[in-house]
């Protein structure tokens, strides 16, 4: 099945590289890739491979008059954040065996909680199976063991990654770090999935941390350097700015919540929070807690 997945993405990632490819054209680059075995890929099989895609991740190839192949650009989940990542560490893999590139000439973050418990958490997603799981959450002296929960979709952040879903004793939406989970299982009972998504579900958050409170306007104050990287990277996808010639203000949507403070003290003096007043006092707050932290350091003479 991996080596189908990587057939899939290989066809993608050739045909968003270049644009418009013939089957000729294709073929040619198909026969001196990793992917090939000096062949082409037969008619049927190309077709199947369409269809696949089209299927797993909602990609669209389509032929034009002059029989070039190329993907639609439309509405639906090309432009998603997930068909990107595995396009990208598609592309990175390939270019890694291509380059014959010694493995200490690049430099990775280690994701370790991806490995162990991941692919049980997405098989279970993709089945609609209940898992049983204990954590050892940092907030509590002893795990808590046999959680029966319902994995509706998983998140990466800050190199975690993170399961959402419903813990049916409870009934309430939770999110635990796989990094956390002391053991794992797969739960023989099939439930209905609710409607939680992580489109709306993130909609407006900075982070991983679920929060009921309204959604406030934040602005933001940032010298003429620090927008630059702003508009390279949103810092998220509500992200409107009014240039001034000395600096630039943004404004987004968010939820207030542990992750935005923290991730808006990670700019530095580069960055001034205008409002909301909430979000100004936390932030303001956290400053004068670490000062503190210091400032008692030198005065006991640490």
């Amino acid at each position: 099945m991996r080596e189908q997945i990587n057939r899939y993405i290989w066809i993608v990632d050739t045909l968003t590289r270049y644009g418009r490819l013939t089957r000729q054209e294709l073929n040619d680059l198909w026969v001196n890739s990793s992917q090939g075995d000096g062949n082409p890929i037969p008619e049927r099989t190309f077709y199947h491979y369409r269809r696949s895609i089209e299927e797993n991740f909602h990609i669209d190839i389509n032929c034009d008059k002059q029989g070039r192949y190329y993907i639609e650009h439309g509405e639906r989940a090309f432009d998603s954040k997930m068909t990107n990542w595995l396009l990208e560490s598609y592309s990175v893999n390939s270019a890694i065996k291509e380059s014959s590139i010694p493995a200490d000439r690049v430099s990775v973050e280690e994701v370790p909680s991806a490995r162990e418990y991941l692919p049980m958490v997405l098989g279970a997603i993709g089945d609609r199976h209940k898992i049983m799981f204990t954590y050892a959450g940092f907030s509590r002296s002893r795990p808590d063991a046999d959680i029966l929960f319902l994995p509706c979709f998983v998140k990466r952040y800050k190199q975690r990654w993170y399961m959402i879903g419903i813990r049916e004793k409870s009934g309430d939406v939770r999110t635990y770090a796989l990094d956390r989970v002391k053991k794992m299982e797969t739960v023989n009972q099939h439930f209905d999935m609710p409607d939680l998504n992580p489109a709306t579900f993130f909609e407006n958050l900075i982070g991983i941390t679920s929060s009921k409170a309204e959604v406030r306007t934040v602005r933001i104050k940032v010298s003429t350097t620090q927008a630059k990287y702003f508009r390279a990277l949103p810092f998220h996808h509500t992200q409107t700015e009014a240039v001034h010639d000395d600096y630039s203000i943004f404004t987004f949507r968010l939820k207030l919540n542990y992750e935005l403070v923290h991730e808006l003290l990670s700019f530095g003096d580069s960055l001034q929070v205008l409002e909301p007043k909430e979000l100004v006092l936390m932030v303001t707050t956290q400053l004068r807690d670490t000062l503190a932290l210091y400032e008692h350091r030198d005065t006991a003479g640490g």
